[in-house]
Formats: structure tokens, sequence, C-alpha cells
């Protein structure tokens, strides 16, 4: 066995996962509500060796609890989500739950994402307007008013980020375990009329980006030399 071969094609494959999920960061620098993802990885110590030789995990995906920066956009309509929050939206797929806050009336008075998913209160029913009475009112609880008259409420969530997901699209997330409601509103809640930015450091993912390319070269270049070596041993010895 040769555990320098071994060791480095673990770490090969680490990185390779976390060039995976930093160029899906750096493509979603400019994406409204997106949380960064980021990859914990644990060290494997194997006693078969001698010495014994530890390995890289594959890691375990998670998502940064980064706050990205507000954006004004005077829209009532748009809302940004302030705290830990998470609004829930209905899909083909399930509920999902998004920090992109951008959202339409149609003529039927449904309120919809701009992708066209409903977008629930927190029983997890469709919220329906008047789209005849004006502009709406949404307060940080996610009270909506129109024309004087509460009409809904915008349902906000805490989701387990420490727990599996999956994406749905572009910034929306859909998790593994139940979300439970927001209660506490002194820390959590909507703004009308700002979105909330992509919590990706452009600068920093392109700086990471570097130093995992020029790793994982560096252990290639160690797994060449280690084939390299058990070939010359093979040549060395088959040659009696």
């Amino acid at each position: 066995m040769q555990p320098a071969l071994y060791v480095a094609l673990s770490g090969q494959i680490a990185l390779e996962r976390r060039l995976t999920t930093i160029a899906q960061n750096v493509a979603n620098a400019g994406t409204v509500g997106f949380r960064a993802e980021e990859v914990h990885f644990e060290s494997l110590v194997s006693a078969m060796s001698n010495p014994p030789a530890a390995f890289s995990s594959a890691g375990n995906s998670y998502l940064s609890e980064r706050t990205g920066g507000l954006s004004k956009t005077g829209n009532p309509l748009d809302v940004a989500v302030r705290g830990d929050g998470w609004m829930a939206i209905q899909t083909p797929a399930g509920t999902a739950y998004t920090r992109d806050g951008r959202m339409r009336l149609l003529e039927s008075g449904e309120l919809q994402t701009l992708n066209g998913y409903p977008v629930l209160d927190v029983g997890g029913a469709p919220i329906l307007l008047d789209a005849a009475a004006g502009p709406a009112q949404i307060a940080n609880d996610g009270m909506i008013t129109q024309a004087g008259k509460q009409l809904g409420a915008i349902g906000l969530f805490n989701i387990d980020l420490g727990g599996s997901y999956r994406r749905f699209e572009n910034s929306a997330v859909m998790p593994s375990r139940p979300a439970a409601p927001v209660l506490d509103f002194a820390v959590n809640g909507l703004v009308q009329g700002f979105v909330e930015e992509s919590n990706v450091d452009a600068v920093s993912e392109m700086a990471r980006l570097i130093m995992v390319t020029r790793t994982f070269e560096s252990l290639a270049a160690a797994t060449s030399d280690s084939e390299q070596a058990m070939k010359n041993a093979i040549q060395t010895l088959g040659s009696g």
C-alpha cells in the first residue's frame, strides 16, 4: 500500500468538491437572496498503514449564515428578509424557502414570486390580495394591508441550516427537516421596498478559487510522482 497515493487522491476528491461550490458561489454573486455554500472537511486517520495516515473526507456542504447587503428598489412588492428567517413558496417540487423577496401581484389577486410561485402565509396557504385595492403595505411581521384592511401576512420561517438540503432554482432551498415559524420579530422581519443581495464575497471566492486550484495541481503532481515510484519499483523487482 502507498499511503501517499491514497492521501493525495482523497485530497483531490475533497478539493474537487470545494471547486464546485466556489464556482457555484461566484456564478451567483449577483443573485438576489443567494446564500453561499461552504464545505466542512474532516480528517480520517487510518491505522492500516505504518505510520498511520490521515485522509480527507469528501466534505459536508452547508449554507453560510452571513447576511447579504440590502439594496433599495422602491417597489412596494419587494421585501428584504431581516434576520435569519426565510419566506415560503409553493413549487411543483414542494415547499421551498427563499430570501428573494421580489414579488408580483396577479389580476386574480394571487401574490407570487417573479418566477410564478405562490408566496405562502405562516399556515402554508397561498396569499390572496385585492388587485384593485391599490399598493400593499407590508409590515415588519409580514402583515399585508391594502386600503386600511389587513388581507394576509407573509410567512417567515426558520430552517435548520445544519441539516441536509437541496437547492431549488437560484436562491431557494428545500431542507430535509421541517421549518418552524418565526415568532420573534424584534430581530427578524421584512423590510418593504428593499431586496437582499447575495452574501457571496466575489473577491474572496476568487482568491479561494486560485488557492484551491494550485493545491489541486500540487496533489496531482504528487499522485504522478507516487505512481512513477511504484512503476519503477515494479520494474526493478521484476528484473530480478
